[in-house]
C-alpha cells in the first residue's frame, strides 16, 4: 500500500473524528469535560469501552502470542469477568451514591488528603506507563509499516497523533470521547471480522478445519495444570479478576465514562454488557492469532509475536485488507490515547490541582488551566513513547501487565481497606505504606528463584501487592469508635 495512500486514509478518519467532536462540543464546560455532565447513554459509553478496554496492543499483542502461550490468555480474561461483576455490583453503587467526579475523591473521604492525593498519583504514573506503552506498539507498527518508508521519522509520527488527538478532546473531553470511541470500536471490531473471514478464505479452512488444525499444532490450548507454572489457570482467573477491578474499576479513565451516565442501574448495565462481550471479541482475538499462525506455516514465514500480524497483512494480503487493517490499527490506537489524556487532565485538575473547590476561579479560569494541563500530558505523552521507543521490548502486553501489577497494587489496597473495613487510618503514614508494598514485591520476584524454587510468580504480584498494602494500612490503623460512611459532599 502507498504511504501516500495510507498517510492520506489516516488524514480522512481524523477530519471524521474531528467533525464529530465538534458537533458533541458545543457548549461544553469543566463538567462536560470530566464527567460528561453525566449524560452518556449506557449503550453508547459500553460500546465505547470495549475499544478503549481492548487498544492497540490487544489487536497487535493477543493475536501473537498464540504462537507462545496458545489461548491461555482466556484464564485471565474470564477471570476478568468476575472482576467486572464486582465493579458493577460493589463500586458502582459507592461511586454513584456519593456522586464522585474524582473516583480517588473517596480515598480523601474515606482515609484522608494524602490517601487522597496518593491515590491520585498511582493512578497518573499507573495510566501514563500504561498508555504510553499501547500507543508507542502502534506507532511503532505505522512506522514500520509506512512512515519508515517516506523518511517520516518516529517523534514525528507520534507527535502528530498527538497533535490529532489533542485536537479533538482539548473542548469536549468526556462529552466527546463518548462519541468518537464508539465510532473508534466499530472500526476495530470490523476490521477484526474482516480479517479473520478473509484469512479463513485464504487457507480454505472452515471455522471447524480450522480450530481442528490450531488444537493439533498445540495453538488453542487454553488451561494451564502446571501449579508452579507462571499461567497456572487458578493463578491467571483470580489476577484476571483483579487486574479487572484495578485497571477498570479503580481507573479514572474507565469508571469517568461510567459515572458519566444518567442512572446506577445504566452504569451497571454498561459493566455487565462490557463484561459478556468482551470474552467474545478476545476469543476472536485468539482465533485470529491462530489463523495467522496457520497461514505464517503456510508461507514459510518466520515473523512471531507482535511482528506476525503486521507482516501477514502488510506482504501477503491485497491493498484493500491492508486498508481495513489500518483502519482496525488506528481505531485502536486513538480510545486508549485519547481517554489516558482526558483522564489524566481531570484527575490532576481534580484531586491534585483541586480544580472543582476553587471558589477564587470563575469557568475561564478554571477551563484554561485544565487546557494547559492537557497540553502538558500531551507533551509527556510524546517524552515517554521516546523511552519507550528506545528500551524497545518484544511483547508489549506483559510489560503493561506487570506495570499494572506494580502501580494499581496500591489503589487496590487503598480501596479494600476503605469499603471492607471498619477502622481508621492514619493518613500521614498511607503514601510510605502504598510506596513501600510494591518495592517489597520487587524484592519478593526478584529472589524468587531464591525463595520459591521452581515457582514462578506471575500475575498474581497485582494481588500480593495489594494484599501488603492493605496489611500496611491495618496494621498503622487505629479502631473506629462511631465511624459513619462517608457523606456526598455538597
Amino acid at each position: 500500500m502507498s504511504p501516500i495512500l495510507l498517510l492520506a486514509f489516516i488524514g480522512a478518519y481524523f477530519l471524521l473524528l474531528l467533525g464529530m467532536a465538534h458537533w458533541r462540543s458545543k457548549g461544553a464546560d469543566s463538567e462536560s469535560f470530566f464527567i460528561g455532565n453525566r449524560d452518556s447513554h449506557w449503550m453508547l459509553v459500553a460500546f465505547g469501552m470495549i475499544g478503549t478496554s481492548l487498544s492497540g496492543v490487544t489487536f497487535i499483542s493477543v493475536p501473537g502470542a498464540v504462537g507462545l502461550t496458545g489461548f491461555s490468555y482466556l484464564q485471565i480474561v474470564l477471570g476478568q469477568f468476575l472482576g467486572y461483576l464486582l465493579i458493577a455490583f460493589v463500586l458502582l453503587p459507592l461511586y454513584y451514591r456519593l456522586r464522585l467526579s474524582s473516583i480517588y475523591d473517596y480515598l480523601g473521604r474515606r482515609l484522608g488528603p494524602k490517601s487522597y492525593r496518593t491515590g491520585a498519583g498511582f493512578f497518573i504514573v499507573s495510566r501514563t506507563l500504561g498508555a504510553t506503552a499501547r500507543l508507542y506498539l502502534v506507532v511503532g507498527v505505522l512506522q514500520d509499516a509506512a512512515f519508515d518508508a517516506i523518511g517520516i521519522p518516529f517523534w514525528l509520527t507520534t507527535a502528530v497523533i498527538l497533535a490529532m488527538i489533542l485536537l479533538y478532546t482539548y473542548e469536549g473531553g468526556v462529552k466527546t470521547i463518548v462519541w468518537t470511541d464508539t465510532l473508534q470500536t466499530a472500526g476495530m471490531l470490523a476490521g477484526l471480522v474482516i480479517c479473520v473471514g478473509f484469512l479463513l478464505q485464504s487457507l480454505d479452512l472452515s471455522v471447524a478445519q480450522a480450530w481442528g488444525q490450531m488444537r493439533s499444532q498445540g495453538l488453542a490450548d487454553i488451561l494451564v495444570t502446571d501449579v508452579d507454572s507462571r499461567a497456572f489457570w487458578l493463578k491467571q482467573f483470580v489476577a484476571g479478576a483483579a487486574i479487572a477491578v484495578a485497571m477498570t474499576g479503580l481507573d479514572q479513565e474507565m469508571m469517568q465514562k461510567n459515572i458519566s451516565v444518567k442512572t446506577l442501574a445504566g452504569a451497571q448495565k454498561n459493566v455487565v454488557t462490557l463484561a459478556l462481550v468482551m470474552v467474545g471479541v478476545v476469543g476472536l482475538f485468539l482465533f485470529l492469532g491462530g489463523l495467522l499462525y496457520l497461514f505464517a506455516k503456510q508461507a514459510g514465514m518466520a515473523e512471531k509475536g507482535d511482528h506476525l500480524f503486521v507482516a501477514v497483512v502488510m506482504q501477503h494480503l491485497p491493498a484493500w485488507v491492508q486498508m481495513v487493517f489500518v483502519l482496525a490499527l488506528i481505531s485502536a490506537l486513538f480510545p486508549s490515547a485519547d481517554g489516558a489524556i482526558t483522564a489524566l487532565t481531570s484527575s490532576f485538575c481534580i484531586d491534585l490541582l483541586g480544580l472543582q473547590r476553587r471558589t477564587d476561579w470563575d469557568e475561564a479560569t478554571r477551563t484554561r488551566v485544565r487546557q494547559r494541563v492537557h497540553l502538558s500530558f500531551a507533551v509527556l505523552f510524546l517524552l515517554v513513547v521516546m523511552v519507550f521507543h528506545w528500551i524497545g521490548n518484544p511483547s508489549m502486553i506483559g510489560l503493561i501487565l506487570k506495570l499494572a501489577a506494580y502501580t494499581y497494587g496500591p489503589l487496590l489496597g487503598m480501596f479494600a481497606f476503605g469499603i471492607f473495613s471498619r477502622r481508621v487510618a492514619r493518613d500521614g503514614v498511607t503514601p510510605y505504606v502504598a510506596v513501600a508494598a510494591p518495592a517489597l514485591c520487587w524484592l519478593l520476584e526478584s529472589q524468587q528463584g531464591r525463595w520459591f524454587g521452581a515457582y514462578e510468580m506471575g500475575l498474581e504480584l497485582l494481588l500480593i501487592n495489594g494484599a501488603l498494602c492493605l496489611a500496611g494500612l491495618l496494621l498503622f490503623s487505629k479502631r473506629a469508635i462511631d465511624f459513619a460512611p462517608p457523606a456526598p459532599r455538597a
